[in-house]
C-alpha cells in the first residue's frame, strides 16, 4: 500500500492559520484510509485491555487524578501499517511548519487516547512557557457519524482571555486541531460514548537543569 501524502493545500491553510491565531481546525482533514484503521486498532486495544490509565505531570510529578482527566491512552510505536502511515503523516506536517516558521521541531511523540462514557479532561496547558520543548500540539479524530448530542468537544479557550471560548470541536472522524502548546488553553467536555483519538506532540530539544526532558 502507498504512502498516503496530506494535501499542499491544507498543510497551507494549517500553517496560516497557526500564524494568524494560534490554533488551527481542519475537518475532514484525515483520509478515511488513515482514521478508519486507527479506530480499529483501539478499539481492539480497547477490548483486550491494552490501554493505560493516563495521568497528569511528568517524571516524579506523574500521577493518577481521573478528577483531571479520564482517558486511557496507550503510545504509537509503529507496530502496525495504521500507525506508520498516521506517523508519516505527521513528519510531513512537521517538514511544513519547519519550514514556513522555522520552529525548529526535531521529533514527534503521539498516543492513542480513547475516553469511555463520562469521562472529561479538565481545561489546561499542553506545556508551560519557558519549560517549553512540545512547542504544537495535535490532535486527530476518530470516531466516525458523531452523534450531535454525543458529548467530547474540545473546547479552546482564547490565550488572552482564558474564560472566553473560541471554538467547541466534536470529536468527529477525519477533523484535525493543531496549536501552539504553551499558549492554547482547552479541555475535553464529558462524553456521552466512547470517543477515541490521537493526541501528538511536536517537540524541540531542549533541556531542564542540564537534562533533557524525556519524551514521556
Amino acid at each position: 500500500m502507498s504512502h498516503l501524502h496530506l494535501p499542499a493545500h491544507r498543510l497551507t491553510e494549517l500553517v496560516d492559520a497557526l500564524v494568524e491565531q494560534g490554533w488551527y481546525k481542519g475537518d475532514a482533514f484525515l483520509p478515511e484510509a488513515l482514521h478508519v484503521p486507527l479506530l480499529a486498532e483501539v478499539e481492539a486495544m480497547a477490548a483486550r485491555d491494552a490501554l493505560a490509565a493516563a495521568g497528569v505531570g511528568r517524571g516524579s510529578e506523574h500521577h493518577l487524578r481521573h478528577d483531571i482527566r479520564g482517558d486511557a491512552i496507550r503510545w504509537l510505536d509503529r507496530e502496525s501499517l495504521a500507525q506508520r502511515r498516521y506517523l508519516e503523516a505527521m513528519g510531513e506536517l512537521q517538514q511544513a511548519l519547519n519550514q514556513a516558521l522555522f520552529l525548529g521541531l526535531f521529533e514527534y511523540e503521539a498516543h492513542f487516547a480513547q475516553y469511555p462514557p463520562g469521562a472529561f479532561y479538565r481545561r489546561h496547558l499542553d506545556s508551560f512557557r519557558g519549560r517549553a520543548n512540545r512547542v504544537v500540539s495535535t490532535v486527530g479524530y476518530l470516531n466516525a457519524d458523531w452523534p450531535a448530542d454525543g458529548g467530547g468537544e474540545m473546547v479552546i479557550f482564547d490565550a488572552d482571555v482564558p474564560e472566553r471560548e473560541l471554538v467547541r470541536v466534536r470529536p468527529e472522524a477525519g477533523t484535525f486541531v493543531c496549536f501552539l502548546s504553551d499558549r492554547v488553553p482547552h479541555e475535553v467536555l464529558p462524553t456521552r460514548y466512547p470517543r477515541a483519538s490521537i493526541a501528538g506532540w511536536f517537540r524541540r530539544n531542549a533541556s531542564l537543569g542540564g537534562l533533557v526532558d524525556p519524551a514521556h
